[in-house]
């Protein structure tokens, strides 16, 4: 299969981060308004965090790689149209009819449309480019999805703030339509990538069960210390998962993609690096609280500092690993990350703003890590595999990001001593040190030089 040309058509461009940003502001969006909600809604905000928040989140987690799976059969500007209609009728639905079993819905919806749309965004960014400005545009689009993620709470508030709680639901609906013109109109869609069986071969229905009935019950097991059983029964239903996939004829998950040097690095990257993340995003603004009674709110210029920092950075490192290959882009910003999260560990707090410095270096190390990582991982795989490939890689973000609060759940506890929750505080972020370490391995595993074409598989 020939190529793609030289260049992605800028509108294409644009609707790909317009419709994949709508994924983590959905998320952080409706976590903002949940007081709000709980006043008016016949539920506190327990309820309603499990209703739009962790279900939004399950689902999510659960149709990633079968979302891509989608993308590799239909073609993938197709199923990022799909997506951006299922976004659409789940936005419009709750704004309309916003009471709590309808809005339940409307967020599986939601998370189904972003399910499909995100691995399909990061498809088609590996199949319409070719590989000397692959990682650029991994670069921007990792720092619009960075900008989304950190605005998110930002535009909850001011939206929930003006025009009430619903506006954050129709607030979606423009931008799809936005997205939707900027990607179909006037641009003809490729075929479908024919998979080794064949397009006659039957959707993996099973498979797709099978993989979701074990992350629901790992993701429960590990959220959820009174459902630890649920992580075991998660884990026990992987081994059918397996055997059955092995055997399909056309998997939601082909495991030779895990004979891929470059694939296994990156992914690997991504998902330890979200280890530590999230886990610290979700440490600091405890540690402030417990310390010095500093309001979970007020944390958001200190964590803003790593934020910001990975979104500046993105872009250049896109364009430093077209230039030098992924490798050494990738050691710099596992070392970088290393060393701010070595910081975190070893400085004592007297203030949250102590954590600003380390954070600018954990922020800088990120971003010149991820995009080389996911773009070396996607020029890694065949283009008629690239929609499963991005689904597993933002499965295996997901997972990494939610074993990393596990952890920390495990480590802090809810003694006020100033001397234990510094430890507890040491602890942690020692931990998440020593995990970044992996990450220094995993970039060997990346090319030397920028990718060089991969030909279409013919075999699994």
């Amino acid at each position: 299969m020939p190529e793609p040309s030289s260049r992605l058509p800028v509108r294409l461009l644009v609707a790909i981060a317009l419709s994949a940003a709508l994924a983590p502001l959905n998320s952080t969006m409706v976590a903002v308004a949940l007081p709000e909600m709980s006043r008016t809604l016949p539920a506190d905000s327990g309820a309603l965090r499990q209703a739009l928040v962790t279900s939004y989140l399950l689902t999510n987690i659960v149709l990633q790689s079968p979302g891509g799976k989608l993308g590799d059969r239909l073609g993938h500007r197709r199923a990022l149209g799909l997506g951006q209609l299922l976004l659409a009728v789940g936005a419009a639905l709750a704004y309309v009819w916003p009471v709590l079993p309808v809005l339940a819905v409307s967020r599986v919806v939601m998370a189904a449309g972003g399910a499909i749309v995100v691995p399909s965004a990061t498809a088609l960014l590996r199949t319409e480019l070719p590989p000397e400005v692959r990682g650029r545009a991994f670069g921007a689009f990792g720092a619009v999805m960075g900008i989304a993620a950190g605005t998110g709470p930002m535009v909850g508030a001011l939206l929930v703030g003006r025009f009430g709680w619903t506006s954050i639901f129709l607030a979606n609906v423009p931008v799809l339509l936005l997205s939707a013109a900027l990607a179909h109109l006037g641009v003809p869609a490729r075929p479908a990538a024919l998979t080794p069986a064949g397009p006659r071969a039957r959707f993996d229905l099973l498979g797709s069960v099978l993989l979701g009935a074990s992350l629901v019950g790992l993701v429960l097991g590990l959220e959820s210390a009174q459902l630890r059983w649920a992580a075991v029964l998660g884990a026990l239903g992987l081994v059918p998962f397996v055997l059955w996939e092995r055997r399909a004829v056309d998997p939601i998950i082909d495991f030779s993609l895990f004979k891929r040097r470059a694939f296994v690095g990156g992914s690997l990257i991504i998902a330890v690096q979200n280890f530590a993340m999230y886990a610290t995003i979700f440490e600091l603004p405890q540690v402030a609280g417990r310390l010095f009674g500093v309001a979970p709110r007020d944390v958001g210029p200190t964590l803003l500092s790593m934020m910001g920092t990975m979104v500046i950075v993105a872009p250049f490192a896109g364009r430093s690993s077209d230039r030098f290959g992924a490798r050494v882009v990738s050691l710099f910003g596992c070392s970088l990350a290393i060393a701010g999260m070595f910081l975190l560990a070893a400085r004592p707090l007297g203030a949250i703003t102590d954590a600003v410095p380390a954070l600018v270096i954990l922020g800088a190390g990120l971003g010149l890590s991820s995009a080389p990582s996911q773009s070396a991982a996607m020029s890694d795989v065949p283009r008629e595999k690239s929609g499963m490939a991005a689904g597993l890689t933002s499965t295996m973000r997901y997972i990494g990001g939610i074993v990393g609060l596990t952890v920390l759940g495990l480590v802090l506890t809810d003694r006020p001593a100033g001397d234990v929750v510094r430890h507890e505080h040491t602890t942690a972020m020692t931990i998440f040190c020593a995990s970044l370490l992996l990450t220094i391995g995993c970039a060997f595993l990346l090319p030397g030089r920028a990718a060089a074409p991969v030909p279409a598989s013919s075999a699994r």
